[in-house]
């Protein structure tokens, strides 16, 4: 264990909150030549449409597109990838939909209204967004479970189009992302990627519709664009590094729980991977299984360097401890995997999930249990929600004042506008007076 140098923290330490910050702190170096890059690629899109879009699928992913119209996938290729790949794999995707499907129904906002004693109605309605762009990354990193999560959430909430835009390096198609695609309902499919998609889908071309709003993670260019469009349109959040925060009494599996470690940390380096208990033994049998385990993990090198540059072993004196240290955290995902979880969970109030019980792996989440996989990272948690249904309908305030209604609300209102020096609006309630 001595060559993984994972920290080790102790909430009593008197500069415990300063050590915590070190390790909390990702280091996100603004790349100003990125961010160049990409606002010359939006500008581009934005004056030249579907010739820049090409220019820069051709050059980046290696095609040989001449018209816009062989971007776009024809649908019957979704149900055809869905009816090709193996049977297994088909069943857990559809098991999958379902089960998300089924919680995102739980979101629904509704319209409401009511009706005051002189006859005014007031009320907020819902409505979907009428186009969203769903970014989804190609290549290596193809994560169908991510089109289930975003796509899903998008179709239950009754977004009139969902448009997905996916590279396809040398014109290579993954199978399970076209399958997932299907079984979530996206409408049109574009086989583009990187910024030029991004603003495509932003400000649309001849070809590709804009949208209202542009979901999906991606990589610092997508990132960076999604940045420099918002405005134009809405975006979902702009996602950190993957992070797992553990609390345990001790009494778990360690393997359980260095695996648990290991599977937020084998997303990249910059990876946060964290225990908490109130058991220093524990602690230390952990650590022996993280020195058994990893060399057997295809990732070890990853996994290594995330555990090392930003993992933490942390001892606090009690269960209550621990919840304070993970509020002050605000963790991506929270584990309770402890004796009574339900009663630990009362003391949580920042946490983008958080997996109750020994037996609820945070990878359930990622996949199949229901809630979205989609959460605020770096500390956002503190005032940021997980993905849902509600991110694809918005609130419009209704107001409906009756003769008796206008009476008192425009005396009321017209001396507030007086006293704002805003004669016009004052006159405006007066007149109906």
């Amino acid at each position: 264990m001595s060559d993984l140098k994972i920290t080790e923290l102790d909430a009593m330490s008197p500069d415990f909150a300063g050590q915590l910050q070190t390790i909390l702190t990702w280091n996100e170096t603004e790349d100003f030549d990125i961010h160049r890059q990409v606002m010359d690629i939006i500008a581009d899109v934005r004056a030249n449409g579907d010739k820049a879009v090409i220019a820069y699928t051709n050059r980046f992913d290696r095609r040989q597109i001449e018209n816009a119209s062989e971007l776009e996938l024809d649908k019957s290729s979704l149900s055809a990838a869905f009816g090709n790949i193996p049977q297994d794999q088909a069943d857990a995707l559809q098991t999958a939909a379902n089960r998300i499907r089924a919680y995102a129904e739980h979101q629904k906002m509704q319209s409401w209204e009511y009706t005051e004693a002189d006859g005014t109605l007031l009320g907020q309605k819902i409505t979907p967004l009428d186009r969203v762009g769903l970014y989804v990354p190609g290549g290596k990193a193809a994560y169908p479970s991510s089109v289930l999560m975003n796509a899903i959430p998008a179709k239950v909430a009754g977004v009139g189009e969902l448009i997905m835009v996916v590279p396809a390096p040398k014109g290579e198609e993954n199978a399970l992302v076209l399958a997932a695609a299907y079984l979530a309902g996206v409408d049109r499919i574009f086989t583009i990627g990187g910024a030029q998609a991004v603003a495509a889908l932003a400000y649309g071309t001849s070809t590709i519709p804009a949208v209202a709003k542009i979901v999906g993670p991606g990589n610092i260019y997508v990132a960076t664009a999604k940045k420099l469009v918002f405005g134009q349109v809405g975006i979902d959040m702009i996602a950190g590094p993957s992070e797992i925060l553990i609390i345990c009494d001790g009494k778990t599996n360690p393997d359980w729980i260095a695996m648990d470690l290991f599977s937020q940390a084998e997303h990249d380096e910059n990876a946060q991977a964290i225990l908490i208990s109130d058991d220093g033994d524990f602690l230390n049998q952990v650590k022996q299984s993280i020195e058994k385990l990893l060399p057997t993990m295809e990732r070890a090198s990853i996994i290594r360097a995330s555990l090392r540059g930003r993992g933490a072993l942390i001892k606090v004196n009690d269960l209550l401890q621990a919840a304070e240290v993970a509020n002050s955290i605000a963790p991506e995902h929270l584990e309770l995997s402890v004796e009574k979880p339900e009663e630990l969970s009362q003391h949580i109030r920042h946490a983008g999930a958080v997996f109750m019980g020994r037996y609820t792996a945070e990878a359930l989440g990622d996949y199949c249990a229901g809630p979205n996989h989609v959460l605020p990272t770096s500390g956002t948690a503190r005032f940021s929600s997980p993905l849902g249904v509600y991110d694809f309908q918005k609130r419009t305030s209704l107001i409906n004042c009756s003769k008796a209604g206008a009476q008192e609300l425009g005396k009321t209102a017209s001396i507030l506008a007086r006293g704002e020096s805003l004669t016009a609006h004052a006159k405006s309630a007066e007149f109906r007076i």
